[in-house]
């Protein structure tokens, strides 16, 4: 079905196809039947999928990146598809508009998506009201307390010195609702932000974070979502960030700024924002093949980026990923390669 609808989708705007879609979704789940409907077609349900990571127990390994659902509107719909977590944001502790629109491009010959939606979100207050109602709701109990992660940044408007107030705010207004926190410092469409990425900055943010980690005896596992541009040095850094804060794992990777390597007309590739997809499927995996062996496999590390079938699932859990997210490949293959793919780890 999806395969039918795609042509007639990519006709339009791609912001507002999204929209679209997720509407639709939502009325879809909301007609009597329609959730259970939605399990019985996506959601592939076996105890061997299973995963056990930072402390957490996920129903399969297949998660929703950050970005497809900025504002927790959509938490039910995406477990009733068949991911094993979901995890919302990027959210600032203040609303946000995001950069002037157009901002998402889709480049089809490559497989492809550029974004410059700039942290559009609806505020932290929102996100956390929106979870709390979730983990309340019946979808929930049918759901089995699917994992949520809470994706973490600054608003454009907080200069980087200031930027630790901005994570503190989001990190205690969301601590009681998400299992787990990313702190989202390479998202190449906030001005000044991967600055943070840097050695000083970046662990002064995740030490004041781990120092509020604890609530009633309760911590969050915290992860570092980086970019895949960064140099095998600066992925040295890494490691030993992880190690000195003593934070739960690292995202490899959110988008890359490289244009390399691509075949769509050029007015596509000269457009500015993070380039996600299949042009990234190598990169990601490198990535994550260095750190795991960089580090002996001493965390954990979600893989992203460039998967858009079973095999590319599975090559990233091969070079060292414990848990896999979807966002540009779940829009050009849709939501069966979710099935496809928790399959394909049964069977190997």
């Amino acid at each position: 079905m999806y395969f039918i609808l795609k042509p007639i989708l990519f006709k339009f705007d791609p912001e507002k196809v999204h929209y679209f879609v997720t509407r639709n979704l939502k009325r879809v789940n909301r007609f009597p039947g329609g959730a259970a409907l939605s399990r019985q077609i996506w959601d592939v349900q076996d105890k061997r999928l299973e995963r056990e990571v930072f402390g957490l127990k996920f129903k399969n390994p297949v998660g929703l990146a950050a970005g497809f659902d900025k504002n927790g509107e959509m938490i039910a719909e995406m477990a009733n598809l068949g991911f094993g977590f979901v995890e919302v944001g990027t959210v600032t502790p203040l609303p946000q508009p995001g950069n002037p629109k157009p901002r998402m491009y889709r480049l089809p010959t490559d497989s492809a998506l550029i974004n410059r939606m700039g942290f559009n979100n609806l505020g932290v207050d929102v996100l956390a009201s929106r979870i709390a109602a979730y983990r309340k709701s019946a979808a929930a109990k049918k759901q089995g307390n699917i994992m949520i992660g809470g994706n973490i940044g600054k608003n454009k408007n907080t200069p980087n010195e200031d930027a630790v107030s901005d994570y503190i705010k989001c990190f205690d207004r969301l601590f009681d609702v998400v299992d787990y926190f990313v702190v989202n410092v390479s998202s190449p469409n906030t001005p000044g932000l991967r600055a943070l990425q840097e050695k000083e900055p970046l662990m002064n943010i995740l030490n004041t974070l781990q120092q509020r980690n604890n609530k009633n005896g309760i911590s969050r596992p915290i992860l570092l979502k980086i970019a895949p541009d960064l140099t095998n040095e600066q992925l040295d850094d890494i490691v030993d960030i992880v190690k000195q804060t003593n934070i739960a794992g690292i995202i490899a990777t959110n988008t890359t700024i490289s244009r390399d390597g691509l075949h769509s007309p050029q007015q596509l590739v000269n457009e500015t924002g993070g380039l996600s997809g299949k042009p990234l499927t190598q990169r990601s995996t490198e990535v994550i093949r260095y750190l795991s062996d960089k580090s002996n496999r001493s965390f954990p590390i979600i893989g992203v980026g460039g998967i858009h079938s079973p095999e590319d699932a599975i090559e990233k859990l091969e070079a060292g990923a414990s848990l896999i997210q979807l966002y540009t490949g779940f829009i050009y293959e849709g939501p069966g390669l979710i099935g496809r793919i928790n399959k394909k780890i049964l069977s190997v």
